[in-house]
């Protein structure tokens, strides 16, 4: 079995960051840090079987399916992957307008 290696680049690590600081604004900074851990966690299983998470239904209305997702609710992690690796690109509140977010991010539109 091919192990990929995760990576998680600039905007995902700020929106990791945003939610981190929002937890700890509006909760706690011991719950910011679970969450962020617990969502890490969930990542970091996509190296072993990346090709799991689903497409997103808001790029497949575009025909796109250069992205997955997977889930720690409400987030929704969305990643690319490649050859060797599994690159997480944006990761959100899901109860967002989640078209706008990623046909701005990822799309450009």
């Amino acid at each position: 079995m091919k192990k990929f290696t995760v990576v998680v680049d600039a905007d995902a690590e700020r929106d990791l960051d945003d939610i981190a600081v929002y937890i700890a604004e509006h909760d706690s900074i011991e719950r910011a840090v679970d969450v962020v851990t617990k969502i890490e966690q969930t990542f970091a299983t996509r190296a072993a079987f990346p090709n799991r998470g689903a497409h997103p239904k808001e790029l497949l209305d575009y025909g796109n399916r250069d992205f997955r997702e997977i889930f720690f609710k409400p987030y929704r992690i969305v990643y690319r992957v490649l050859s060797k690796e599994i690159v997480v690109v944006l990761i959100a509140d899901g109860r967002r307008d989640m078209r706008t977010l990623l046909t701005r991010r990822l799309l450009g539109a």
